[in-house]
């Protein structure tokens, strides 16, 4: 679907260009933007090379699996029906951990096991579970104690103090964290729409 939507915006604006005679500065405008944004990926690799690596120092140096024992207590009041010593619960706690790093790359295969696991323990229901609910609103909350991709952008966008939205970062991301999961648990005791299962099915 969005390869159409991209697709139908490029043909009206060319079109739109054609029609007022500034198809030879919407492609010059074009030229330039490309040629920015080469540059800026180029500057962001850079600074993202930068974190990640200072990242896996943290991995090798037992950063993560420290905040994962801190995170336990936690986990085990938001998740009580996934089993402490679960696969689920080991792929949730690495998962929140390293998202609370910035590591996004880590944290998304991560993310995926830990709702493969959980989606095991959901004895094949057709909806979300209460653990699944939660994950995912953990997730999309992104709580980060280093905003590492936003930081990386605005340096390579040449900002001169990239680091002074870490605490609008932090008080956002916390507010929803917690509106979420508050959410969250009030909902959990509704049960479920029925489901019917369509006819062949």
């Amino acid at each position: 679907m969005m390869n159409y939507i991209w697709a139908g915006m490029l043909l009206v604006s060319v079109i739109v260009a054609a029609c007022t005679g500034r198809l030879d500065a919407t492609m010059q405008e074009g030229m330039r933007a490309a040629n920015d944004a080469v540059m800026t990926v180029f500057g962001f690799a850079g600074i993202m090379c930068m974190w990640t690596g200072l990242m896996k120092i943290a991995e090798a140096g037992g950063m993560i699996h420290a905040l994962c024992k801190l995170a336990k207590p936690l986990a085990r009041r938001l998740f009580p029906d996934v089993a402490p010593e679960s696969p689920a619960m080991g792929a949730i706690m690495l998962n929140i951990t390293a998202n609370l790093l910035g590591m996004g790359n880590a944290a998304t295969p991560l993310g995926l096991k830990a709702m493969t696991e959980l989606d095991k323990l959901n004895s094949g229901r057709p909806w979300a579970s209460n653990a699944m609910c939660m994950f995912v609103v953990l997730n999309n909350a992104s709580l980060q104690i280093i905003p590492s991709t936003i930081i990386a952008i605005r340096s390579a966008a040449g900002s001169a103090a990239p680091f002074e939205v870490m605490l609008p970062i932090w008080l956002t991301s916390v507010c929803a964290c917690v509106a979420g999961i508050g959410m969250t648990l009030a909902l959990q005791g509704r049960r479920p729409t029925a489901y019917k299962r369509r006819p062949g099915k």
